[in-house]
């Protein structure tokens, strides 16, 4: 595959992700959806789907130092950059979660 080609799809995903993302920023109503997930949930589903990306991402370089036909460079670096930006994604959410609990902690009663 051309590098103009991946591009374009990775874009097309990032935009698939942000609008799912925005889709989910929609106001909270104060009585949870019946099956709605937790927030725990949600989260934790989060995790897995970035340990799911760096998982791929590692599989995919090793299957291309180990000389294995079909996979590109291209695909293995883009691969790459995906786990990184969920990682780093996540890790902010994370410090945004540790920042709030600490704020919501400080907070006189």
């Amino acid at each position: 595959m051309s590098q103009g080609v991946e591009f374009n799809r990775l874009m097309l995903e990032m935009r698939a992700m942000q609008t799912d993302a925005m889709a989910r920023s929609k106001p909270v109503p104060a009585v949870p959806e019946v099956g709605a997930p937790s927030f725990s949930e949600m989260l934790g589903q989060a995790v897995n789907k970035v340990n799911e990306t760096q998982q791929a991402s590692n599989q995919l370089a090793t299957a291309f130092e180990m000389g294995q036909g079909g996979i590109d460079l291209t695909d293995v670096m883009i691969a790459s950059q995906k786990a990184s930006v969920s990682f780093q994604a996540m890790t902010q959410v994370r410090n945004k979660l540790v920042q709030a609990y600490q704020d919501i902690m400080q907070m006189p009663v």
